[in-house]
């Protein structure tokens, strides 16, 4: 997700240049598309490269803990499930990029523009509200896990200096690093337009593939070593877990799946790249396919290789899980890597609701120099950085929210569960459906349509079991959980 935000936030301020002197032909010209932009040269590869990037992130840590709880037959198959469905809602969801004419409709530049132009009314504000808090959610989960790796690092390094004293002495407290992560956040969340940083979106790929290129290789090692592929068919066992808390975890691990295949918000500005012909819709279609295809084997590989490496003691983190084994600076170098990710990821996850928030306070308050006025401070070098009072009350808040709420909910399986449930049905399968069936008129009670609601509630119903998994799971670690306490 981490590129799109950044191609959404360039279109918008090519879309506030005027063309209206040029007023390209119909169909564009050499130079300009048919809505006068400039013209987009994005293919079936940029668009691939874009998904990739967007959806390996973090989520895949938590992936062979999924399939630990479902085992080696529902595991791999709840992967695949999750990626036909996304596969299948992200071709609905690319046919309604264009409103009415697939080569010369109206284009939508955001997902919110084509529920506007699709669905219209209230459900426009429902997609918006569904959005940013899933969104606000990304940056509590972003914090929880970034805090965990840089613990790791350490327990790691003290670990090998401690050898005689065993794990006691290496206990960690969360806090002092989530509290590190929110301040080098407040310090990046003054950047007003983070957009134009280019390097982002490739040092964020990078740093995926590195962390989860490294969990890959040390589950294979791991597995080679003993000799023995561990796991069972049906999960983890009763003894290590009780009945009830087999059926919760379970549940769970559907929300982190979906979590970890969550890109439908993005998927419409990744279009919006594209160039034409052919339709943007039929080049986002292959970039989909080859994309999904692309994810699906390097989860399966990731979630089954950490599943055989641990079997029922497979970690919530899978890096975290090899804390205590050589080469440990490999391992340093791994949660590095996702702590410099997450601190990019975390920006290019919030700009659009920093940008949200902004927008609406200068329409409601335009007078207020509080909110408008920027104040200009030179620096040596440099261009003078423009200052805004409420951009710094605002983001500054904002930021030590989502520590503070960090602190006090420290559980990143839950917290990553608790996401994908909340953001899957609706923003994946819901609005993606509703919107085909307006775009192509399809009637009401025809066979098409009974099968893509039948679709969407399947999915609603595997959305709520694994929000209330994610939520037991919340109250279980509560039990045991002291405020601000929390060490590993």
């Amino acid at each position: 997700m981490k590129m799109a935000e950044n191609t959404a936030s360039k279109h918008h301020q090519i879309h506030a240049l005027d063309f209206s002197a040029i007023a390209p032909p119909p169909g564009g010209s050499k130079c300009f598309d048919d809505d006068g932009r400039l013209k987009r040269t994005g293919t079936v590869w940029t668009a691939s490269a874009h998904i990739i990037t967007a959806v390996i992130g973090s989520g895949v840590l938590s992936l062979a803990w999924a399939t630990a709880q479902l085992g080696w037959i529902a595991g791999p198959t709840v992967l695949f499930l999750f990626s036909f469905v996304t596969y299948y809602t992200s071709c609905l969801l690319a046919s309604c990029y264009r409103t009415g004419d697939p080569n010369t409709g109206m284009r939508n530049y955001t997902y919110m523009e084509a529920v506007r132009a699709n669905l219209g009314g209230f459900k426009v504000k429902i997609c918006g509200a569904i959005q940013y808090m899933n969104l606000f959610g990304v940056a509590i989960g972003y914090t929880i896990a970034a805090s965990i790796s840089m613990m790791a690092i350490k327990r790691s390094n003290c670990f090998h200096e401690h050898k005689s004293q065993g794990k006691e002495l290496c206990k960690v407290s969360s806090n002092p690093y989530m509290i590190m992560f929110g301040a080098a956040e407040i310090i990046f969340s003054q950047i007003p337009d983070f957009d134009q940083i280019s390097w982002l979106s490739i040092v964020a790929a990078v740093m995926s593939f590195t962390y989860s290129s490294i969990g890959l290789t040390l589950g294979i090692v791991k597995v080679a070593e003993t000799g023995k592929i561990r796991g069972s068919l049906t999960g983890i066992s009763i003894g290590t877990v009780t009945q009830t808390q087999k059926i919760w975890r379970s549940f769970q691990a559907l929300g982190d799946i979906a979590f970890a295949y969550s890109y439908s918000l993005i998927l419409i500005e990744i279009q919006d790249t594209i160039k034409s012909p052919p339709s943007e819709s039929k080049t986002m279609k292959k970039a989909t396919l080859i994309s999904v295809i692309v994810t699906t084997l390097f989860y399966m590989l990731c979630g089954c290789m950490g599943y055989a490496a641990f079997g029922d003691l497979a970690p919530g983190n899978l890096l975290t899980g090899f804390g205590f084994y050589n080469p440990f600076w490999l391992l340093d170098i791994a949660n590095a890597a996702i702590v410099i990710h997450l601190v990019g990821a975390y920006q290019v996850y919030c700009q659009p609701l920093f940008a949200f928030v902004e927008k609406n306070a200068t329409t409601i308050f335009p007078k207020s120099k509080f909110i408008t006025q920027d104040i200009e401070i030179p620096l040596p070098g440099f261009k003078p950085y423009k200052l805004n009072l409420f951009r710094l009350t605002w983001r500054t808040a904002f930021v030590i929210l989502t520590t503070i709420i960090s602190m006090l909910m420290p559980f990143f399986n839950d917290v990553v569960g608790i996401l994908g449930a909340f953001g899957f049905w609706p923003l994946t399968v819901y609005f993606p459906v509703e919107m085909y069936i307006v775009q192509k008129k399809i009637p009401k009670w025809s066979t098409r349509w009974l099968c893509l609601q039948m679709l969407s509630l399947a999915c609603l119903i595997i959305s709520i079991a694994a929000a209330a998994g994610s939520f037991a799971g919340v109250v279980l670690d509560l039990k045991v959980y002291k405020l601000f306490k929390t060490s590993y």
